[in-house]
């Protein structure tokens, strides 16, 4: 007598769709960025398209806005204060740059190595940057004091050399300034430097030592070379960062005196919320902003031609 195995029944799970799980991955990456994109949106986008608008018309808040096409922008371009703004905010950028550039090379050669101890200098070196714009405009506001009891005064005293007056004159408010930006982001661009030294290959230094070159020929031949897209980078950064300078200049001298710092943020400023020529500002924004997107794209393609 024969008796048959009974196989036990396999289960046949239904196959799964191959896009299904790479569309709920993306939807649930979607939904935890939503509500920082929707406050990105209502706070950046939303009014840089609404600036964009009123720069083509002459704002009144009770009775209407009216249309006047381009007449803002020949305004604000044709205005004495306008053109002194600019150039003082190139002035302030060029300025800012190459000495924090400067600056923040020379610190991260000085401190770039494996000692542990380096590691408190650096962090004292940064604090600057993590400290709130205001509180430091305020603290070097009160150091560049005038009178021989300002902190930098004293100092000066010390080496025989008399009282300045730093942000009281129209010869020196801009300059002050400058000292100041350079002064805060010098260690920011330290930091930067830091991180393209760590990447530049050791063996490089100690063929170089060997074959005889000095310490100047490694850092002409090895080092910069090496840091190149580093200093693009930066250079950017703080440029546009000398561009769009505002905290500074307003807290010190507020664009004075008799307009000497006058930048083109305080300007905007003060033409939107204190002489109430809303559309007037909204043109020099966006002229800032054009300014600023033509320094970039300008830096990228002249990096890409130069890598090229």
């Amino acid at each position: 007598m024969t008796t048959t195995l009974e196989r036990p029944s396999q289960r046949t799970e239904p196959r799964r769709r191959p896009g299904r799980g790479r569309w709920r991955g993306t939807a649930v990456a979607w939904l935890f960025l939503a509500p920082a994109l929707i406050l990105f949106l209502y706070f950046k986008f939303i009014p840089m398209f609404e600036g964009l608008r009123m720069s083509f018309f002459k704002v009144q808040p009770f009775l209407g806005d009216e249309w006047v096409g381009l007449d803002n922008y020949a305004t604000i371009m044709s205005d004495d204060a306008f053109v002194s703004a600019v150039w003082h905010s190139v002035l302030l950028a060029v300025g800012t740059t190459v000495g924090s550039l400067v600056l923040g090379l020379a610190l991260a050669l000085l401190i770039e190595g494996p000692a542990r101890y380096l590691w408190f200098v650096r962090t004292a070196a940064f604090l600057p940057v993590v400290t709130t714009m205001a509180a430091v405009a305020e603290v070097w506001r009160i150091m560049y004091h005038p009178g021989d009891t300002g902190l930098l005064n004293s100092i000066l005293g010390w080496v025989a050399i008399e009282p300045q007056p730093f942000l009281a004159s129209e010869d020196t408010s801009l300059w002050s300034i400058m000292g100041m930006s350079i002064w805060r982001g010098t260690p920011y661009d330290m930091m930067i430097f830091l991180a393209g030294l760590v990447g530049i290959d050791r063996t490089l230094y100690e063929a170089a030592a060997v074959d005889g070159a000095s310490t100047w020929s490694r850092l002409r031949h090895i080092t910069l070379p090496a840091l190149r897209p580093v200093f693009w980078i930066l250079f950017t950064l703080a440029a546009i960062r000398g561009l769009r300078v505002f905290v500074e200049v307003y807290v010190l001298t507020n664009g004075g005196p008799n307009g000497s710092s006058e930048v083109l943020m305080t300007l905007i400023y003060k033409l939107g919320f204190q002489r109430s020529e809303l559309g007037i500002a909204a043109a020099g924004g966006i002229v800032l902003f054009v300014a600023t997107l033509v320094l970039t794209v300008s830096v990228q393609l002249m990096r890409r031609r130069q890598a090229s």
